[in-house]
């Protein structure tokens, strides 16, 4: 008797999402009463809260020089993960990985500001992950945008600044390589176990801010690069589409 073919499994992922599908979406803006600008921003079970607060004041290496500065802390709160995340302080250190992370989103913003119509003022921005499931610094990224954005709204109607700083849209997502197919927006069961993991930041111009790519299980090649690159992009776009939204831009 002649066997027959094996039937190919399809790829199935563990949310039921597409491959090329960003996680639901949202963002409750003015979730912080006392920030100039704040916003809830949850994807998927990846819930981070963004604050944008305005100092007076510039760091010391810039007095004089007619600039602002845009600054970014990040942590994940003690229960936002499965047990409990001690905080920096009790260890009496950032881990590197804070550091990493708080840096990346404070480069990111400064990357689409003219930072001279800011002013000799600081905007300090906080993203505090209150529930992870992957993605937390892309989320932060994304939604520390709208907190900047409307913080800045805010210094423009008083007449603090007299023209608005931003200069381009900004948004970050994760690409990776789980299974051996190229998927978008990574969960963390999906993250854990992928052999290809990278974050991207891009303008709403499709230029790169940053590329945070890792062959975790196995090296990739130019040609998965390039697919990821282009999906990533795809994904970046629809969240600078989503922005826009809810700024009423």
């Amino acid at each position: 008797m002649q066997k027959l073919p094996e039937t190919a499994v399809e790829y199935e992922r563990i949310d039921g999402r597409k491959k090329d599908e960003l996680r639901p979406i949202t963002i409750t803006r003015n979730f912080i009463r006392n920030a100039e600008g704040s916003v809830l921003i949850e994807m998927g079970n990846t819930k981070v809260i963004c604050t944008a607060m305005v100092e007076e004041k510039v760091p010391h290496f810039l007095k004089g020089q007619k600039q602002g500065w845009i600054t970014a802390e990040y942590e994940m709160l003690p229960g936002s993960t499965n047990t409990r995340k001690s905080r920096d302080r009790n260890r009496g250190k950032i881990d590197g990985r804070t550091m990493e992370i708080q840096r990346l989103i404070g480069r990111s913003l400064r990357s689409v500001m003219d930072l001279k119509k800011l002013g000799e003022r600081t905007l300090w921005i906080d993203c505090d992950v209150i529930q992870a499931d992957g993605g937390t610094r892309t989320a932060a990224i994304t939604g520390a945008f709208i907190a900047l954005h409307d913080a800045l709204s805010g210094l423009l109607e008083k007449g603090v600044i007299k023209e608005m700083p931003i200069t381009n849209f900004v948004a970050a997502t994760s690409v990776g390589i789980h299974q051996g197919e190229i998927i978008m927006d990574l969960c963390y069961e999906e993250d854990s176990s992928a052999e290809v993991d990278m974050n991207m930041v891009m303008t709403e111009d499709g230029e790169i801010i940053e590329i945070q790519g890792t062959g975790e299980e196995r090296p990739f090649k130019k040609e998965e690069l390039q697919k990821l690159l282009i999906l990533g992009e795809a994904g970046i776009k629809e969240l600078i589409a989503f922005q826009k939204e809810k700024l009423s831009i």
